[in-house]
């Protein structure tokens, strides 16, 4: 099996549990005995989706087909992530509890949130890094101060700090399981921010089990935003199988399609993304998209990027240096006309640290 085979092999296991066809086309090709296990579990592994292949595949009652060592391997790594999960759940509640008594209310994010709204069977299915909640601009700070005093301090301490983002610098309380990120807007390019942020969010977001999310279909989108606009996806072209999952089940839940048609300036990115997902899912009824001149150039980007492996790696080397040149123009911009960005930029020019952590990075 070549990468492409093998990534929307992965791809249409995740749907297995909801689609019935793909449930057959998938067990006709275990049953071929042609599948190259070592190359599943590399692609799998590297897109944080193993547990959500593994709980699928228990569900479909295919685990017969894959080697004993293999389910022994992938059971013992989905039933870490449920004891994960069970105690980001826990401390989710524990923050929950913590800002409503001080009249402060989150709006969990991203992954946590998706397990507070119980959008899988199985909590063990998504691999979730931190906890991600936005609060208004008006108890931002509040809410930091509070966190402080509750115990939470930053994960890596350094003299200064950037003075910009979508969030506040990474804290985590001792004896927890997740850092936590504290959002003040939603995406990293601030071009975007005006038609998604708290204040549009807010208007239909939903409580469930006593904890505030955002509406199944700012769900969908956000899950899009956050590897389209805030990692770049976009201008990649590639797919993140974690995210796509995610899209895949709130596709259930709410039309995708409506969902992103409800933006503006952000429809076509995240349009671009469900067309990819519509590709690799088995055109799937739920995952339609607006198929637009730009949606069809981009998903003829991304299907032809698995033709030649070396060309499509240049290719992104090259795009890495020039969001690379962008994000530090943009800094010096900003440097010529706020305060605080000259303040950080100085010192981070005059910090000797900073420069023996680049001469370590560099390799001879």
């Amino acid at each position: 099996m070549n990468y492409r085979e093998t990534l929307y092999f992965v791809a249409q296991c995740l749907t297995i549990y909801l689609e019935d066809s793909n449930k057959e086309a998938i067990e006709i090709k275990l049953q071929s005995n042609k599948i190259d296990w070592d190359s599943v579990v590399k692609v799998s592994t590297s897109h944080y989706v193993l547990p959500a292949i593994y709980c699928n595949f228990q569900r479909a009652n295919f685990l017969h087909y894959l080697p004993e060592e293999l389910v022994t391997y992938m059971e013992y790594v989905t039933n870490l992530n449920r004891e994960r999960n069970e105690e980001i759940i826990t401390q989710a509640r524990e923050l929950n509890t913590l800002l409503l008594k001080n009249n402060i209310t989150p709006i969990f994010l991203k992954g946590t949130a998706n397990l507070l709204a119980d959008i899988y069977v199985d909590i063990a299915e998504r691999m979730v890094g931190d906890i991600d909640f936005i609060i208004s601009k008006e108890c931002y700070l509040k809410a930091i101060t509070v966190l402080r005093e509750f115990g939470y301090s930053e994960v890596k301490k350094y003299s200064y700090y950037f003075p910009d983002g979508k969030h506040y610098r990474r804290l985590q309380k001792k004896d927890n399981i997740a850092a936590i990120e504290i959002h003040s807007e939603i995406l990293g390019i601030e071009k975007y921010r005006k038609e998604f942020n708290f204040g549009i969010v807010e208007k239909d977001s939903q409580v469930i089990k006593d904890f505030r999310v955002l509406s199944y279909a700012n769900k969908l989108n956000l899950t899009i935003i956050a590897e389209q606009i805030n990692d770049n996806g976009f201008y990649y072209k590639t797919i993140a199988l974690r995210n796509a999952y995610d899209v895949f089940l709130l596709s259930k839940k709410t039309n995708a399609k409506d969902a992103v048609n409800s933006l503006d300036r952000l429809t076509n990115p995240l349009n671009c993304f469900l067309a990819i997902c519509y590709e690799i899912f088995n055109n799937l009824n739920s995952l339609e998209y607006n198929n637009t001149k730009m949606a069809t150039s981009y998903l003829s980007i991304f299907t032809s990027q698995f033709i030649n492996p070396k060309a499509t790696k240049k290719r992104q080397k090259r795009l890495k240096i020039f969001l690379s040149i962008k994000s530090r123009l943009n800094i010096l911009y900003k440097s010529i006309i706020h305060k605080e960005y000259r303040v950080w930029l100085f010192r981070r020019l005059t910090d000797k640290n900073w420069y023996k952590e680049k001469t370590r990075s560099i390799r001879f």
